[in-house]
């Protein structure tokens, strides 16, 4: 059996039991936490939006905390002059010293490309961004944004293409998200103070409301604490393929075309940011 697959199955034993969540109806797997009624869940349960204006914005929480797995969802963001505002979807603990791992859509004016930041944090610890631009528009469709995490890597997809693998790197003396257990949350929230040009371009709320929308959720992924084990006989060989999942020759090309053409930030790069000498990690993740 492969060491990662070996620590998955003794972390499941140190939390008690675990189970595999595969996607329910919306209204099953998350929860409303906030909006005064801008998030709404319709369509009996297969669409989730949610709302921004001038007086607030909104957002969910999964049910559910997951410790590793492949975590997808579709979304539509925010369409036409969207300057000022950011659609957050992640994974995170809570606490001082909390993991987390991040999409957040930082909107731009009508045009103008979004920008997709990511963001990895472990106890507590992040500054690990990188930020791409998009080769399609993401309001006019929706796509798939997916989160693979396992105990050597984190891999962040769209529609299937790897866009950035994060390596853990706890031989070089950084910690790596693997102890906490995270729910996933979403929000559309105003940060017009610093989303778009550095906050340069403040948001229009001529334009709002402002929303976004999220369907076809799934996490092939560990549930700390329920029914049923995680490694169980009813899960298959395919559907446990994230536990050992890592890029191949195919997906490595894929992923240097993403960062060749469409990377527009990477912390491993900014040496006016660390003048003296960039982070460890950066060795294994640049």
């Amino acid at each position: 059996m492969a060491s990662s697959s070996k620590l998955v199955l003794v972390m499941c034993f140190m939390v008690s039991a675990f189970g595999i969540a595969i996607g329910n109806t919306l209204d099953q797997e998350f929860e409303i936490t906030w909006g005064d009624g801008r998030a709404k869940i319709l369509n009996n349960g297969d669409l989730l939006t949610l709302s921004l204006d001038k007086i607030s914005g909104s957002g969910f929480q999964s049910k559910n905390e997951y410790l590793f797995g492949k975590i997808d969802m579709q979304l539509k963001l925010v369409s036409g002059n969207s300057a000022g505002t950011v659609t957050a979807y992640y994974l995170s603990s809570q606490g001082p010293t909390h993991d987390e791992i991040d999409f957040e859509f930082l909107g731009n004016l009508s045009g103008d490309p979004y920008t997709l930041h990511t963001n990895v944090f472990s106890q507590g610890k992040g500054n690990r961004e990188q930020q791409f631009h998009l080769w399609f528009d993401p309001t006019a469709d929706f796509h798939t944004y997916s989160i693979t995490w396992n105990p050597q890597r984190i891999i962040f997809y769209v529609d299937g293409t790897p866009i950035r693998e994060y390596k853990n790197s706890e031989s070089m003396g950084v910690s790596y998200p693997k102890n906490q257990a995270m729910r996933i949350y979403s929000s559309l929230w105003n940060a017009d103070d610093w989303a778009t040009r550095g906050g340069l371009v403040k948001t229009d709320w001529s334009q709002a409301p402002f929303n976004a929308s999220y369907r076809n959720f799934n996490a092939n992924a560990c549930i700390p604490n329920s029914s049923s084990s995680c490694n169980s006989n009813t899960t298959t060989s395919t559907s446990n393929s994230w536990l050992n999942e890592e890029l191949d020759n195919t997906s490595q090309e894929r992923l240097k075309w993403v960062q060749k053409n469409y990377m527009v930030y990477n912390y491993c790069t900014d040496s006016k940011r660390f003048p003296q000498g960039f982070p460890a990690d950066c060795l294994q993740n640049n």
